[in-house]
């Protein structure tokens, strides 16, 4: 369960920005528990802080997670090595979202799972001008570089990040389908159909935290991953599935008798590209709670 600060009634101003701070946190961070850690001392420091004296609470407040996550980002660096296999961002139900009205764009698990690469400060600096378009003089401040490092810092994390990104984003349509085809045709255990929907260089990454079995490397080639999925859902008859929207995107939780995992499509046009597997169940938190559907593949999957 996702705990959040306990909010004074006198702290608006917090109260008004938090879904714009959380969703700072979380694209810095890829995790609501960490993010929640990170506003938590916020808004601490909020409540020690001259509020009187803060003429732009919500400059404040940015600058403040900001700092803060980047902090836990660079400590979060030295733990990573004891985490067992593929660590993938935590997931997030957005339909509805806890990040407000602020453009969403960027917060798939694929791009996530890109940031993954960009220093700390490549990221903040990237977070702050491509998701919420403050200026390089306003970045300065609050990373503590000069503007001109901020632009530097920028152009390489775009360059970092260009050749990851799907070129031709899907309609959600069409990504529901997509997904629903994949998933049938693994049932039915369809290596053909299966081949047919996955791009010939697709990666298939899976986090289980060393809490339950899962994939400790990357599986790459279509005939790899095929055969992966289809040895993992058509061996399970019990399985049942809920389509979802995670981090702005359709998902589905994967529900067997003693576990679940959440499967996650990075589509680029018609071609599955990349495959996120998130079984760990510390990360689950935020999508467990779908209810529960026994799997009827739609007419246009089953083929």
């Amino acid at each position: 369960m996702t705990t959040y600060p306990v909010i004074a009634p006198d702290a608006d101003e917090f109260v008004r920005h938090r879904p714009m701070l959380l969703g700072l946190a979380y694209r810095l961070l890829g995790s609501v528990h960490d993010a929640d850690d990170v506003l938590q001392d916020a808004y601490l420091r909020w409540t020690g802080t001259d509020r009187a004296a803060v003429t732009q609470p919500r400059r404040y407040l940015t600058r403040v997670v900001a700092r803060l996550a980047v902090d836990q980002l660079r400590a979060r660096r030295a733990r990573r090595e004891s985490y067992v296999g593929e660590w993938l961002p935590e997931p997030v139900a957005t339909d509805p979202g806890p990040f407000g009205a602020v453009d969403t764009s960027d917060l798939s698990i694929a791009v996530l799972h890109l940031m993954e690469q960009l220093t700390p400060p490549q990221r903040a600096v990237f977070v702050l001008r491509s998701a919420f378009d403050l200026t390089y003089d306003e970045i300065a401040g609050i990373v503590e570089r000069t503007v001109e490092d901020c632009r530097q810092l920028h152009h390489r994390a775009e360059r970092a990040l260009r050749d990851g990104r799907a070129r031709f984003t899907p309609t959600p349509a069409e990504h529901r389908r997509l997904l629903g085809d994949f998933v049938a045709a693994a049932r039915e255990g369809d290596m053909t159909r299966l081949h047919s929907l996955l791009h010939a260089d697709v990666v298939s990454w899976s986090d289980g935290g060393g809490r339950v079995r899962a994939a400790l490397r990357p599986i790459r080639s279509a005939s790899k991953v095929a055969r992966l999925f289809a040895a993992i859902y058509s061996r399970q008859p019990a399985l049942r599935a809920v389509p979802l929207e995670v981090n702005a995107a359709p998902a589905m939780l994967i529900m067997y008798p003693r576990s679940r995992h959440l499967l996650v499509l990075d589509v680029d046009a018609d071609a599955i590209r990349r495959i996120f597997l998130l079984a760990n169940p510390d990360k689950l938190g935020a999508v467990a709670g779908a209810p529960e559907i026994s799997w009827a593949p739609a007419p246009d999957a089953a083929r």
